[in-house]
């Protein structure tokens, strides 16, 4: 019988799964008291990417065949390990019955999907299973969406413990961020999009603010993403639509509904791209956004997304190493006080790696390693990072990765 682990990979031999196995093997070994394996599809490229880590611990690493489209396979996988950790997308096509067999099993999981429509289908179909099992099934653990959920649950906490309350807004602004893509990412992009397309029920989900509350708590004061250049007064600065605010919203909102709405009904998120003030940020704040709009409309069409695609990173490729290792993110969260601006609190989250593979895959791994070790007095069910793992992945993240989190005295 296959010994019972504490976290698998799998998509290990894939382009984010590769430096999540790698940030495992520097940071925890194989030898102390995180058991971890990879799992795949090809037996022989497990066995090579085993071999090009350190020779001495190659045949240490236990690797699983699995096939994520077979629910048997994805069954026993789930019966070997305590947390299952996945990197293989488009989800919406590729990571069903990995959900399906975690939640029947009781084994916690992870991943790292910003795919809002399939994320619902997954709160429909197996939060009550998972649940009942016991299992944490934790969507969006890289950088979106752990820099916002947990931001905001960071910034949400430091102004209750400076001034008793929290925050009745939290606005979160794109500073920097420098990175590249990958193919695995591209790819799970036109899948929604092609779902949108093809079913109105998709669109209304992927446009709704709160399309992951659970049943009944879809109402508030939030507004439709920013679509356009806005001035925000608060910061003194322009501001343009961010790419990935119509996954961290819904996240944020959802983790607020799962606590019970501690920051009040009324509570709003949003995010932004500070783009600086005066004619210039204006200025920069248009050009962002017909580029965003500009290059959504060429992905709805059919000949555009086909050329498109035609020149983007195929599945398996992605930035070099020294372009993740260049790059990086600061953002900037304001926390407004109910009552005194004077009160109002900012902070900032940062990562000096790219934050969609460097940054990222450090946030899956120790999201993983979280799940797996760390006492946790969290519930059940399918979650999102803040409410599954909350100030245990702070903490980590701040330890052990190039993210930080942190409070302005300015």
């Amino acid at each position: 019988m296959a010994e019972t682990l504490d976290v698998v990979v799998v998509g290990a031999t894939g382009f984010t799964g590769r430096l999540v196995v790698e940030y495992l093997h520097r940071t925890y070994g194989v030898d102390g008291p995180l058991r971890w394996g990879m799992a795949g599809r090809s037996v022989e490229r497990l066995e090579a990417l085993r071999r090009s880590l350190t020779a001495s611990d190659r045949d240490v690493i236990p690797i699983r065949q699995v096939d994520t489209q077979d629910a048997a396979q994805a069954a026993a996988l789930a019966r070997s390990a305590r947390v299952v950790c996945t990197t293989v997308g488009p989800y919406a096509l590729l990571g069903t019955e990995l959900v399906a067999a975690c939640a029947q099993h009781g084994t916690h999981y992870c991943d790292l999907t910003g795919e809002v429509q399939w994320m619902r289908r997954m709160i429909d179909r197996y939060h009550d299973m998972a649940t009942n099992a016991g299992a944490r099934i934790v969507h969006a653990c890289g950088f979106d969406c752990v820099v916002s959920d947990l931001g905001v649950h960071f910034i949400q906490q430091k102004m209750h413990e400076r001034h008793g309350v929290y925050g009745r807004q939290v606005k979160l602004r794109v500073q920097r961020m420098q990175g590249g893509i990958s193919g695995g990412t591209f790819a799970s992009a036109l899948n929604v999009i092609r779902e949108a397309i093809d079913d109105v029920a998709v669109r209304e989900v992927l446009s709704h603010p709160y399309s992951l509350n659970p049943a009944g708590g879809m109402q508030g004061g939030d507004r439709p993403d920013a679509m356009g250049a806005r001035y925000d007064a608060d910061l003194a600065s322009w501001q343009a639509p961010f790419v990935m605010a119509p996954v961290d919203t819904r996240v944020v909102r959802r983790s607020h509904a799962l606590r019970g709405l501690p920051f009040g009904d009324d509570f709003i998120y949003d995010e932004g791209v500070a783009t600086g003030p005066g004619a210039t940020g204006y200025l920069r704040a248009l050009i962002r956004s017909a580029q965003g709009l500009g290059f959504m409309a060429l992905l709805a069409l059919p000949p555009t997304r086909y050329l498109i695609s035609r020149i983007a990173p195929a599945p398996g490729q992605g930035p070099e190493r020294d372009t993740i290792d260049r790059g990086g993110f600061d953002m900037l969260l304001l926390s407004k006080h109910p009552s005194d601006s004077a009160l109002d609190l900012m902070g900032y989250v940062r990562g000096s790696r790219d934050p969609g593979y460097g940054a990222t895959s450090e946030m899956l791994a120790e999201s993983a390693v979280c799940l797996a070790l760390d006492d946790l007095a969290t519930p059940a069910g399918v979650l999102t990072p803040a409410v599954a793992m909350g100030e245990k992945l702070v903490d980590r993240l701040q330890a052990n990765t190039c993210v930080t989190f942190e409070v302005s005295e300015d």
